[in-house]
């Protein structure tokens, strides 16, 4: 069934906002920020967005520019920052508690190797066809899980994060509504979550589905309803046909930069993204979802020569299906820009990504993943000057 998507910004992101950027953005920031101004004391602060005009920012990861990803710190971060949505990748636990980490391997994000008592775990699976070596979220219980501690997954391009490893642990999906929900309710402004199936296929094939647990958790939480400020999505298609009939949220249907949907490889279904990014692709995926998440090369690809090309038709395409588009991943740092857009040869330094937002704004995208919220919000308010 076709559905319309309703979940938009609700007040103003911008008190916040004014109080933590410019904080954040040197690193003093030790701990969460406090909230902004008070426009009932009167503060002042820059107006709200009007219906409409707005551009839904999506914590990618929480602040995962300004603090390790997937921590309550970097969520929190991400919702003073301005963002209007956190998003956590979902896996899930031996116990089936669905717990917030970037893949099922979690040796890269946590300091599960340098624990002895779990060096028994380690082990090597097939994740989507390909062989990983390390530690497995699903051979852990929960209570064992939240013995250990998160660490930043590029320290070489974000040196700055690294003097947060070990001060967190890993959080619950419940955990993280649970603070979506005090946020909002400090911030004076609906925070909307954003979770992603993190390899539907896979777990299946553990006996560890992860869309039960999902619907469960957000039907508990009084959030399986329209008009929530929730958007679930996956690269795989069969899940999210499958979550049509059990969630009443919007849909996103993620589409990889190349490749294919692992569930349509598993099946022998010869369609990849590319199929999926034509009209006739669009219009199925409309008959399931909400919107798109789309590579940000598929909106406004990279020429040869490293410059921004011209947006592609895919945001009009998409348009017309009925469908939101929400491009992921935007990154300050060099090693993420298009050539012409970084600062300099270090990788780590940050370019120009006010220029690359520029683009895609031009380009007609109604939401954007960004791992440093803060100035995706500054491009959005900058646009509409």
């Amino acid at each position: 069934m076709r559905r319309r998507t309703g979940t938009r910004r609700t007040g103003t992101r911008w008190q916040a906002v004014l109080a933590v950027c410019g904080l954040a953005m040197t690193g003093m920031i030790a701990g969460p920020a406090t909230a902004g101004p008070d426009p009932s004391a009167g503060e002042p602060g820059p107006p709200a967005f009007g219906a409409g005009d707005d551009l839904l920012v999506i914590g990618h990861r929480g602040a995962s520019g300004h603090r390790p990803e997937h921590t309550l710190a970097s969520y929190e971060l991400a919702a003073r920052l301005g963002a209007d949505h956190l998003e956590p990748d979902l896996v899930t636990t031996a116990d089936g508690v669905l717990v917030a980490r970037h893949e099922p391997e979690i040796g890269g994000t946590t300091d599960v190797a340098d624990r002895p008592e779990f060096a028994d775990r380690r082990t090597t699976k097939t994740v989507d066809g390909t062989p990983v070596t390390g530690f497995f979220a699903e051979d852990f219980t929960l209570a064992e899980l939240k013995t250990l501690r998160a660490t930043e997954r590029i320290p070489h391009l974000r040196p700055h994060n690294t003097i947060h490893d070990g001060r967190y642990p890993i959080p619950t999906f419940q955990e993280i509504l649970d603070l979506a929900d005090r946020l909002s309710r400090e911030l004076g402004r609906e925070i909307g979550v954003y979770p992603e199936t993190k390899h539907p296929t896979y777990f299946r094939e553990q006996g560890l589905a992860l869309e039960p647990a999902l619907v469960r958790t957000l039907t508990r939480n009084g959030l399986n309803r329209p008009n929530a400020p929730v958007f679930v999505q996956s690269f795989e298609v069969g899940n999210l046909r499958a979550l049509d009939d059990e969630l009443r949220v919007p849909l996103v249907q993620l589409i990889g930069g190349s490749g294919a949907p692992y569930d349509l490889v598993a099946a022998g279904d010869p369609r990849t993204y590319d199929d999926l990014v034509t009209p006739e692709g669009l219009a199925e995926i409309a008959e399931y979802a909400d919107g798109i998440g789309p590579a940000k090369g598929r909106v406004v690809p990279v020429t040869e020569d490293g410059s921004l090309g011209r947006p592609t038709p895919l945001v009009a395409d998409a348009h017309r299906e009925g469908l939101v588009v929400h491009p992921y991943t935007f990154r300050a740092e060099n090693t993420f820009l298009p050539p012409e857009l970084r600062s300099s040869d270090d990788p780590a330094a940050l370019g120009d990504v006010f220029a690359e937002y520029e683009a895609f704004l031009a380009a007609g995208v109604d939401g954007v993943f960004a791992d440093r919220p803060d100035l995706a919000v500054e491009a959005a308010r900058t646009a509409r000057r």
